[in-house]
C-alpha cells in the first residue's frame, strides 16, 4: 500500500486499525476522502484483515469537514464534492467486514456521520458527537443521524447542534460502550480481535445482510438470511467450525 498523507494503518492478528492523523483536528478534505476509500476498499479484500478499527490522532476523531475546501458555486462543483463526501461515507457502510469506531474525542458533522458509518461505535468518556451543520448555514446529517438515534434524540441533535458526550451517548444506545480515554482503543480492538476469531464467510454473510435487509419487511428479510444461511452450510469455514466442535478444539479458518 503507498503511504498515506491522513491516515495510518496497523494490521496484527487479522486486526486492522486505520488511524485518521491529520493535525490539527482530523478535518477531512479531498486527499483524506480519497485515502479513506482506498484503504478501506483494499482492506476489505485482504485475507490478512477479517475486522477493522478507526479511531483519530491527538484530542479529536474527526471534527469533521474542512471548510478551506468548501466547494464554490462555480456550475458542478458542489455536486462533484457531494459524490466524494458519499464516497467517503460509503466505503465505510459496504466493506465486507466489520468496523469498529473508537471515538476519542470530537466526532463533528462529517466526522459523526463517519463513526455512525461504522458498524460498532465505541466512544471514550472525552468522545462527543455533535451535528453543527444549522450553526454554518447547512442541514446535513439527517438520514445517518437517524439510522442510530430515536427520533427526539435525533432533532435534539440536529436542532441544537450540542455536544452529545460518550455516557449519554450510552445512555441513548448510539454507542456499545463508553470507557476511560486510556480503555478505549483496547476496547474496540478486544471487539475486533472477537470478531476474528469467527468465521470469516460467516460474518461477511452477517453484514451483508445488514446492509441488504435494511428497510425490508421482517418477512423478506428473514428469507434473505435463510439464503445466506443456506449458501454458507457447504462453505470450508462451516465444515471446519463443525469439525472444531466435534473434535473439541478452536477452529482454524481460512476465509
Amino acid at each position: 500500500m503507498s503511504a498515506h498523507d491522513s491516515l495510518s494503518l496497523d494490521v496484527t492478528d487479522f486486526v486492522a486499525t486505520i488511524t485518521i492523523d491529520r493535525p490539527p483536528v482530523n478535518a477531512q478534505n479531498n486527499r483524506f476522502r480519497e485515502e479513506l476509500a482506498g484503504i478501506v476498499d483494499e482492506l476489505g479484500d485482504r485475507a490478512d484483515v477479517r475486522a477493522i478499527v478507526l479511531t483519530g490522532a491527538g484530542k479529536a476523531f474527526s471534527a469533521g469537514a474542512d471548510l478551506a475546501e468548501r466547494p464554490g458555486h462555480e456550475p458542478g462543483h458542489y455536486t462533484a464534492h457531494n459524490r466524494r463526501v458519499r464516497a467517503s461515507f460509503d466505503c465505510l457502510l459496504e466493506c465486507p467486514k466489520p468496523i469498529v469506531a473508537a471515538v476519542n474525542g470530537a466526532a463533528i458533522g462529517a466526522g459523526c456521520v463517519t463513526a455512525l458509518c461504522c458498524d460498532i461505535i465505541v466512544v471514550s468518556e472525552a468522545g462527543f458527537f455533535q451535528m453543527s451543520e444549522v450553526t454554518v448555514g447547512l442541514a446535513g446529517g439527517v438520514a445517518h443521524v437517524r439510522r442510530h438515534f430515536g427520533e427526539s434524540d435525533a432533532r435534539l441533535l440536529i436542532y441544537t447542534a450540542r455536544r452529545v458526550y460518550g455516557p449519554e451517548l450510552c445512555r441513548m444506545n448510539v454507542a456499545s460502550a463508553c470507557t476511560a480515554p486510556d480503555d478505549l482503543l483496547p476496547t474496540a480492538q478486544g471487539i475486533a480481535a472477537e470478531i476474528a476469531k469467527a468465521s470469516p464467510s460467516a460474518v461477511r454473510a452477517a453484514k451483508t445482510s445488514f446492509q441488504v435487509t435494511e428497510g425490508m419487511s421482517i418477512y423478506d428479510a428473514y428469507r434473505f438470511e435463510q439464503r445466506q444461511t443456506k449458501a454458507l452450510s457447504t462453505s470450508e469455514d462451516t465444515a471446519e467450525a463443525m469439525a472444531a466442535f466435534r473434535e473439541k478444539r478452536a477452529p482454524d479458518f481460512k476465509g
